[in-house]
């Protein structure tokens, strides 16, 4: 709410910004400066309502972002973020190629187009895009870009690569949740059962609760690490927790 508050009132501030007061004109470079932050704090705004799953007023944040600066390319990233979510694929795509048209070695730009690839089962492709927003030294959090080419290499059948991306993001961020389940998961399917458990624990330590699908796999896992009574503890929770869940029918069946 702070943030918000804050946004507003720039643009409050830069509504306030109108002629000089010698009465002359604001140079073109004041104007320009004075459109781009406008539209920074649009698509800020835009960000924030995105967050919050209010996707009509994001989007029309993002058009006064627009209208303010047509070449400011966080705000077709965002709002390809946004076309994303309500499933207008085709325009998504277009937003995020317009986006680094504009500014082709934006990170941010980079690792959400990678994303959008992925989740449109073009995980492949996803990759170079993670690597580019990788290679930014000013890209804040590379720990999610390693994550997301951990797991985008894994849907893809790659799993040498996966490992490397995902023990990169837990260099990046050591104990980081999403890392060490997907690490957990990568390593029952390569049969490192030892590896599987300890990555799986790191994770439940860090977790509130797991879910019928983590519960499940830490079945799996002990059943094969030959721990009869973790497996057991970990059954008697998905049974009591998740009754009708898929998971817990495939428990059983015996599967």
């Amino acid at each position: 709410m702070k943030k918000m508050t804050a946004l507003l009132f720039s643009l409050a501030v830069l509504a306030g910004c109108g002629t000089p007061s010698g009465g002359g004109q604001p140079a073109p470079e004041q104007l320009k400066s004075r459109a781009s932050a406008s539209a920074k704090v649009h698509t800020e705004l835009a960000g924030m309502y995105y967050e919050r799953a209010q996707m009509g007023i994001a989007l029309g944040e993002i058009d006064m972002a627009l209208q303010a600066d047509r070449n400011y390319a966080p705000a077709y990233y965002m709002r390809g973020l946004i076309r994303m979510e309500l499933r207008e694929y085709k325009e998504a795509d277009e937003d995020f190629q317009q986006s680094l048209r504009l500014d082709k070695s934006d990170p941010k730009a980079n690792y959400n187009y990678g994303w959008f690839l992925c989740q449109r089962g073009k995980e492949k492709e996803s990759i170079p895009y993670f690597l580019v927003a990788l290679k930014n030294p000013l890209y804040e959090t590379p720990e999610l870009a390693y994550l997301s080419a951990g797991r985008c290499s894994k849907k893809a059948g790659n799993n040498k690569e996966a490992e490397e991306f995902l023990q990169r993001a837990l260099q990046a961020q050591p104990g980081l949740p999403q890392a060490l389940l997907a690490m957990a998961e990568l390593s029952f399917a390569n049969g490192d059962y030892a590896a599987a458990k300890k990555y799986l624990a790191g994770f439940s330590e860090k977790s509130d609760s797991l879910t019928a699908e983590q519960l499940w796999l830490a079945v799996r896992i002990e059943r094969k690490a030959g721990d009869r009574n973790a497996e057991a503890s970990y059954a008697m929770q998905l049974r009591k927790r998740f009754p009708d869940a898929r998971e817990t029918q495939l428990l059983m069946r015996g599967e």
